[in-house]
């Protein structure tokens, strides 16, 4: 986020939800709540700098109709128009019907309401604005995701990773970018923040690329609807003016997504009792949602030449059957060029590994990776959580090892068995049975969680190593007793 300005403002929004929780509305319920308002407000100011989105509003459902309203009936009249928003023909806005898809409200008293209206109303919009109400928005998501922590294997990426990788990765102007898992937008939003800074804002586009840009380079899928409701919130504010769709990657929705010149993506961790129903999957067809049929549409997604930099959890890496099958076929289809292991803790969760996997789709579809290299972020490294986030500076020796092309193809230069940086041929890689969970240097992470202090780290933590240890035996149970394991996990999924 940019500005001190905005900082201060996220705080005093952030500090209005301590008067709802006594009533029971969780911080997600807040931010969600937020949202409704927000939204028509914002419209409110961003209408008044020329952007003429609240015509798409009706008079009786805007800013200014709730709050001419009192007490009870200001109450009523609001979730009358949560209602009105999403469903009446007389909103012309399809964004404005996607923020309000099933929306209602947690609020039950009408005091609740009216301290969040006095709080907005009395918010420095002009300030806001200058800072970028975008930025004060992500500030707000930023804020929900680190007390939300993870749900059914929603892990929201940090910041200083999304960065990362769009630096190294580098979006171009006219490409296609796609999140086929965009969560609340943060990949794609940077994408298009980058984009705006080589164009001086799309002024050096013609009027057709910029349209472009606007409404058609950003493309990908947000299934839940939650989520999905504050990604278009979250796009829009930054002046994206098609969000992206509420479809599920996994089934043939998401067929109709053009091929993309750059995925980046943070796909769900967590396998879920659902079936992928995709005609054009070969690898993963008819498995259980998860990681592994995640990566064979990023695959299929990219145009030849296309670039990928994707989140995903250790057992992709290593997992027998048909993640080593995948891992064949990928490796085949793509030049993996480069693997970063991730350091656990910085998805709110410390016993989670990660591994951020960089490919580019290859012109023919043989032998396209002749030698992967891998920097080992994970071992030596402090026990990052609440009190000890992760930050820009700690990818600086990985995007110096890195180097300039986004496809690997810049002068690299092995670090040796002590370094972190180091590389293997495809030759090495097919003795270990195509086994990518390569690691040399001694793990240490149990040393750093003794270090953790937060109780809600320890706790993470915890429940970390829980779900690591439930998914091996998940795995193991997969391979002797599908039919259990389909049980195990829909009881798992009740129980969330």
């Amino acid at each position: 986020m940019n500005g001190p300005r905005s900082r201060e403002i996220v705080q005093k929004l952030w500090n209005a939800s301590k008067s709802l929780q006594g009533g029971g509305v969780t911080y997600f319920e807040y931010v969600t709540e937020l949202t409704y308002l927000l939204f028509l407000k914002m419209l409110e100011e961003v209408s008044r700098s020329g952007r003429k989105l609240e015509e798409g509003v009706p008079q009786d459902c805007r800013w200014g109709s709730i709050k001419s309203r009192v007490g009870d009936d200001r109450l009523t009249h609001y979730r009358a128009v949560l209602l009105k928003l999403g469903t009446s023909p007389d909103v012309r806005s399809p964004l404005v019907k996607q923020v309000f898809q099933d929306a209602k409200t947690s609020i039950t008293k009408p005091t609740s309401l009216t301290s969040l209206i006095t709080t907005i109303d009395d918010i420095d919009w002009y300030a806001a604005e200058e800072d970028g109400l975008g930025d004060l928005y992500e500030g707000l998501l930023e804020k929900t995701t680190s007390e939300r922590k993870s749900k059914a294997g929603q892990y929201f990426t940090p910041r200083a990773l999304i960065d990362c990788l769009v630096r190294l990765m580098k979006p171009e102007p006219g490409e296609i970018i796609q999140d086929p898992a965009a969560g609340t937008g943060g990949f794609l939003i940077a994408a298009h923040r980058r984009v705006l800074n080589l164009t001086d804002d799309l002024t050096t586009l013609g009027a057709g690329a910029a349209f472009f840009q606007r409404n058609s380079a950003l493309q990908g899928c947000e299934l839940i609807t939650g989520t999905h409701r504050l990604c278009t919130m979250n796009m829009l504010l930054h002046g994206i003016d098609t969000p992206i769709q509420p479809y599920d990657t996994l089934s043939s929705e998401a067929e109709d997504l053009d091929p993309a010149d750059l995925v980046l993506t943070n796909p769900p961790f967590n396998k879920f009792p659902e079936s992928v129903f995709r005609t054009d999957f070969s690898i993963t067809a008819d498995q259980r949602k998860g990681p592994l049929p995640f990566v064979e549409h990023i695959v299929r997604a990219l145009k030849h030449g296309g670039r990928a930099a994707v989140v995903v959890p250790d057992n992709v890496l290593f997992e027998d059957n048909t993640g080593r099958r995948l891992r064949t076929w990928l490796m085949d289809l793509c030049n993996l060029h480069t693997i970063l292991r991730l350091p656990t803790g910085i998805f709110y969760a410390q016993g989670v590994k990660t591994n951020v996997l960089f490919l580019q789709r290859g012109k023919t579809d043989r032998s396209n990776t002749q030698a992967v290299w891998v920097y080992d972020m994970r071992a030596n490294m402090p026990a990052f959580g609440k009190t000890r986030p992760l930050t820009v500076a700690d990818f600086v020796g990985f995007e110096t090892a890195y180097g300039t092309d986004p496809n690997g193809g810049a002068e690299r230069t092995e670090q040796g068995e002590d370094g972190r940086w180091r590389m293997f041929s495809r030759d090495a890689i097919a003795a270990r049975n195509d086994n990518l969970d390569i690691a040399w240097l001694r793990d240490t992470e149990a040393e750093a969680e003794e270090a953790l202090t937060e109780p809600e780290d320890i706790a993470a933590a915890i429940i970390g190593h829980l779900k690591a240890a439930l998914e091996e035996i998940e795995a193991l149970s997969e391979e002797l007793e599908p039919d259990i394991v389909e049980e195990a996990a829909t009881v798992a999924e009740a129980a969330e």
